[in-house]
């Protein structure tokens, strides 16, 4: 996927290539170790139907929803803040949250923050940007 440009300017870091296959060892850590991009997102692997991605992320996202999937976050240090319409949901390392399918979200995070996305394989995680 090409690399679009934040709110604030720099580029997301979007890959959607297959990290690694069934059986291959996955070394996150020097995945974030190595990461140099504000907001950088490599799908790890693919599970069934859902893919796991690794997110490294500083910075905000855009306004956006996905119509047909929902999506996981999981926070593994940092803190991620997720805007909703009527509120914010504030994660720290160890909290989750389910986003559901239609929500209009924006994900941001106020330091560097390394987080764990699932969702379903086929999920443009650019969504469909806020008119």
């Amino acid at each position: 996927m090409a690399n679009d440009t934040s709110p604030a300017g720099f580029s997301y870091n979007t890959r959607l290539n297959i990290l690694k296959g069934p059986l291959e060892t996955i070394d996150v850590g020097a995945l974030v170790d190595a990461c140099t991009d504000r907001w950088y997102n490599q799908t790890l692997c693919q599970v069934d139907e859902s893919v796991v991605r690794l997110g490294v992320v500083q910075g905000e996202y855009h306004w956006h929803k996905h119509e047909n999937e929902d999506e996981f976050f999981y926070v593994v240090s940092g803190q991620l803040l997720i805007d909703l319409e009527d509120r914010c949901v504030d994660l720290t390392p160890g909290k989750a949250v389910v986003i559901p399918k239609g929500v209009m979200h924006r994900p941001r995070a106020p330091v560097r923050t390394v987080i764990l996305m699932v969702e379903r394989a086929g999920i443009v995680p650019t969504g469909t940007a806020a008119t």
